[in-house]
């Protein structure tokens, strides 16, 4: 089953891959340890692909296509983002098909064939979605108005976070938290992709997403609301969103709008959506909602209605004043 995945049968060790790759020992540890792989001393361990993929990474290096630096990243997100799909599509898609048909049958038995066949074709989906999303990511590089907006961009971060969590821990079966957990986030990954955002990451209870607009955030956060609302198996949602620079690496994003973000998250109210004073100006400027109830222009129509909440001090950030964001009715 290994040699059917890997491709090739162990034959070097560390050091007899490096020599064989023509990459310094020391930069060779560093690749691997970056993708995640173990320190295996002097065992025999490795594969000819292993070799092949060494001298590929270091071939870059030589080229002056990449740095020594962010090749290392490279092989670090790489191998942090396929380390979890791994594991995922051993826990939960083979798993439920390697059930033996018959009696006596092994797991191994019965796996083979089937890896055998969905290897090549998961492989295929895998660059597929990966060149899609790659494609997606060079579009927005690509829109930035200068270099240090590709970095530090202006976005909306919202959090999305289940109520309660840690009582459903001690009170549900390991099974069903674990189908609860699965359902949230395939319920806010498909929301968040459907509406224009962008997920960054699941934590189990909560989701992390971007939008590169205010709008756009705030629809998917009540969306959001809305469809867990109609589940009676899930617990209420709070969601909490701000609007500011942001740092991105390694696909995940960092700074004060983030941290605002969660603590408007954790001070939100049951199934409700918090936003800072940034992402309500806006909304406010696109015409997504008024200035104020009181000042609401007759002929407009609205998509969201904003109130404020007291102002409140919060560690780090100072005083913040949070808006509660709601949906207008149709035509209001």
């Amino acid at each position: 089953m290994e040699q059917l995945i890997l491709g090739a049968g162990r034959q070097y060790t560390p050091f007899q891959a490096a020599r064989a790759a023509d990459v310094p020992m020391e930069l060779a540890a560093r690749f691997w340890r970056a993708m995640g792989f173990a320190d295996i001393g002097q065992a025999k361990a490795l594969t000819e692909t292993d070799v092949i993929a060494l001298r590929r990474l270091a071939g870059l290096v030589e080229a002056g296509l990449l740095s020594e630096a962010m090749a290392v990243q490279v092989a670090r997100s790489t191998g942090q983002t396929t380390a979890r799909l791994a594991e995922w599509q051993i826990d939960s898609f083979l798993e439920g098909l390697t059930e033996p048909p018959e009696p006596g049958m092994t797991r191994t038995e019965v796996a083979y064939p089937l890896v055998e066949l969905l290897l090549p074709e998961l492989q295929e989906f895998l660059v597929y979605v990966w060149r899609r999303q790659l494609a997606a990511a060079t579009g927005r590089v690509v829109q930035a108005a200068d270099d240090e907006e590709m970095v530090d961009r202006r976005l909306a971060v919202a959090f999305a976070d289940l109520v309660g969590f840690t009582r459903l821990t001690r009170r549900l079966e390991e099974e069903e938290l674990g189908e609860l957990v699965e359902a949230f986030e395939t319920t806010a990954a498909d929301l968040v992709a459907a509406h224009g955002g962008r997920l960054i990451k699941t934590l189990g209870d909560e989701v992390l997403y971007v939008a590169d607009d205010a709008g756009t955030a705030a629809e998917i956060g009540l969306r959001l609301i809305e469809t867990l609302a109609n589940d009676a198996t899930m617990p209420e949602l709070r969601v909490g969103m701000a609007l500011g620079t942001v740092t991105t690496r390694m696909g995940d994003v960092f700074g004060n709008t983030v941290n605002l973000a969660s603590r408007l998250t954790s001070i939100a109210p049951k199934d409700a959506v918090l936003v800072d004073g940034a992402l309500r100006a806006e909304l406010v400027a696109a015409g997504e909602a008024p200035e104020s109830e009181k000042e609401t222009d007759a002929g407009a129509s609205y998509r969201f209605a904003l109130r404020p909440l007291y102002q409140r001090p919060v560690r780090g950030l100072g005083v913040i004043e949070p808006w509660l964001l709601t949906r207008r009715p149709s035509g209001s």
